[in-house]
């Protein structure tokens, strides 16, 4: 195994700075004296503990000391908190990054002149923090393009980096923000050794096997190179120290290579260097061979997803060589997508088909494990008569072919629904619910009903419904079944009859005149006789009653239109467009005698009458023909006495009839 390290690893210049200024003071300093840093020194606690073990004390708040002395770290705090420390009389040892000091003197400057500062980093980074406080803390933080977009039209706008951020984030963020103000003055404060230490890191990345990242898990620095790492290499690690190496899936690189963060110091380094070397040692390799299990064909066992292709998935089982799963060895599924339900690291359970393929390579299958731990699982579910979900994987003669389990199985065509089923291929790619009717190991047979959780679903439905009737309730339905004596309505899986009788306050000479099929309706229970399964509805009872509407419309001496409905000797009856009932007296048909109605009506005339009396006790309406004849003839003469009293004639009625006699 060949070892390369990236031209520009390790401690940068302001990294390399801090260290010697801490180290200097505590050389320097009494042994009375306490000397602490505000936060951790820099982002490896391997170095954090060496300084610890020094006397170096770190504390997160200035207020948790009240002399001594305090380092400021490389990465810089805010004036204010610089103002506060100074005003507790502590002494300072600066060992901000020259770097980070003259960000925050453009961003100080800039904020002055009245530009809106802009950040591209991590918000919660102390660096990003310190940065934001020489601008009174104003200034907008975005690490992605989405908050990029977000940003509000200024006038002025000035842009900076964290220092580490990369190369191509700052550019693609920096154009976006370019186009959101008029003056826009954007400064790439990258650090130089952080761009050289990515571009070394890159151009390593694309020529070796894998990648070592040596470095705090929470530097940003770091965690910068492993994302360059992971875009030109698929296998990347990274570790704090030595001790963290994976030699067994190491050793199998033919190239490494090797980085590391601007907090990492040599002998770090220097370790997991000489750990990489040690693996060619024959101790190691030995070590590392008697980790590995012993495997028998046909026994089930557990490994690694190493990759996942197109014909193959590979798995590590700790064995001197790796097992594939042959991609017809992975699903009984022919649909199902692996590549994306399987992906690299997944922990997977595997059945052992050989051993030794004649090329040395382990022939797995995830197919035969499904099998085993299906028959399994439908035993139990077969004894407890429990309901499974089956997908459907096709249509086939009398049936569809079903997967339930991981298993195949079968639903015959007469056991998919309680309705007939005509086109089956509606059912491809469906998940339904369904009982085992028989399963028969040793004959592979595994026979499904979906009618019968259906069918159980329906008596559980009706059950529940049946629960919830209550004579008086008014329900939706929907008319299923029109016949002469009235219509039949779907009221939840349970139907209702509306009698003929019940459809309508007005008389119906067929249940069509009032509904459709698949006609929706609301209706009220009227009775429930549970024994014989019969409810009776009516549609009428959720409408208002013909005399309430008449009566709230109508009063005495209102002119109404209805037809004749009926002749006796006594008057007729007429029907009003409210659908009530009024009866001409043969005294009030004409202003002439007549000796029988029909002399002036007949069934089916529609007419005009007047409304003479409404007896809302005994709900009867009197109604007067002749009151409208009188009521014209009134109006007739009222018109011909105003025209002579315009001519100032001293006229009556009765002069006239005289006169024309």
């Amino acid at each position: 195994m060949k070892i390369y390290i990236a031209d520009h690893a390790g401690f940068c210049f302001g990294v390399k700075r801090a260290i010697e200024i801490a180290e200097n003071a505590l050389e320097q300093s009494k042994s009375e004296e306490e000397i602490y840093s505000l936060g951790p020194l820099v982002h490896n606690p391997q170095v954090v503990e060496k300084f610890n073990e020094k006397g170096l004390k770190v504390i997160d708040n200035p207020d948790q000391v009240d002399k001594g002395k305090v380092i400021i770290r490389s990465h810089g705090i805010s004036g204010m908190l610089q103002n506060k420390l100074e005003s507790q009389n502590l002494e300072l040892i600066d060992t901000t990054c020259p770097y980070v000091k003259s960000v925050h003197k453009k961003v100080k400057d800039f904020h002055k002149n009245g530009y809106k500062i802009v950040i591209i980093g991590d918000r919660n980074h102390p660096e990003v923090i310190g940065i934001n406080g020489w601008c009174n803390n104003e200034a907008i933080i975005i690490n992605s393009e989405e908050e990029a977009a977000n940003i509000p039209d200024y006038d002025k706008i000035c842009v900076v980096s964290q220092t580490t951020n990369t190369q191509e984030k700052f550019n693609k963020l920096s154009n976006m923000i370019s186009h959101k103000g008029k003056d826009v003055e954007i400064f790439n404060t990258i650090c130089n050794a952080t761009n050289q230490r990515q571009l070394a890191c890159e151009e390593l990345a694309k020529k070796v096997d894998a990648m070592i990242v040596i470095g705090g898990y929470h530097s940003s620095n770091t965690n910068k190179l492993v994302e360059v790492s992971k875009r030109h290499c698929s296998n990347v690690y990274h570790i704090e120290t030595h001790d963290e190496l994976n030699l067994e899936e190491i050793s199998k690189f033919n190239s490494v290579g090797l980085t590391a963060g601007a907090s990492t110091p040599d002998w770090i380094i220097k370790e997991v260097v000489k750990t990489l070397e040690n693996i060619n040692d024959n101790k190691m390799m030995e070590a590392i061979e008697n980790t590995m299990r012993n495997i028998r064909s046909g026994e089930i066992i557990k490994g690694k997803v190493i990759s996942v292709s197109e014909d193959e998935i590979i798995v590590n089982i700790n064995y001197k060589s790796d097992g594939v799963i042959p991609k017809e060895e992975i699903s009984n599924d022919s649909t199902f997508d692996y590549r994306s339900a399987y992906k690299v690291g997944d922990e997977i359970e595997v059945y052992v088909l050989k051993k030794n393929d004649g090329d040395g390579n382990v022939i797995l299958s995830r197919k035969m494990v499904e099998n085993i731990r299906g028959w399994d699982e439908l035993e139990r579910i077969y004894k407890e008569k429990e309901v499974v979900e089956c997908k459907t994987i096709d249509e086939v003669k009398g049936g569809l072919s079903v997967l339930v389990k991981g298993m195949k199985g079968f639903i015959p065509a007469s056991q998919i629904s309680v309705k007939y089923v005509d086109d089956l291929s509606q059912y491809k790619g469906r998940v339904l619910n369904a009982r085992i009717i028989e399963l028969n190991k040793k004959k592979n047979r595994i026979i499904l009903s979906s009618k019968e959780v259906e069918k159980e679903n329906i008596a559980r439905e009706r059950e529940k419904l049946w629960d919830n009737l209550e004579v008086g309730k008014i329900i939706e339905g929907e008319v299923k079944r029109i016949a002469d004596f009235g219509a039949f309505v779907d009221i939840g899986g349970v139907d209702g009859l509306i009698h003929i009788s019940d459809l309508s306050w007005e008389r119906v000479n067929h249940p069509s005149e009032v509904l459709s099929i698949g006609e929706k309706v609301k209706v009220q229970i009227l009775n429930i006789d549970s024994e014989k399964n019969r409810i009776s509805l009516g549609l009428k009872h959720t409408l208002p009653k013909p005399w309430d509407i008449f009566v709230e419309k109508r009063k005495v001496g209102d002119i109404v239109t209805g037809k004749v409905i009926k002749i006796v000797n006594y008057g007729a009856f007429v029907r009003l467009e409210e659908g009530v009932d009024g009866l001409i007296h043969i005294s009030q048909i004409s202003t002439e005698h007549i000796s029988n109605p029909s002399e002036k009506l007949k069934v089916g005339d529609t007419i005009q009458a007047m409304i003479i009396n409404i007896d809302e006790k005994e709900q009867k309406i009197g109604l007067s023909t002749k009151a409208i004849e009188q009521k014209k003839a009134k109006e007739l003469e009222d018109k011909i006495m105003e025209g002579y009293n315009k001519q100032n004639l001293d006229v009556t009625i009765e002069d006239l009839i005289n006169k024309n006699r």
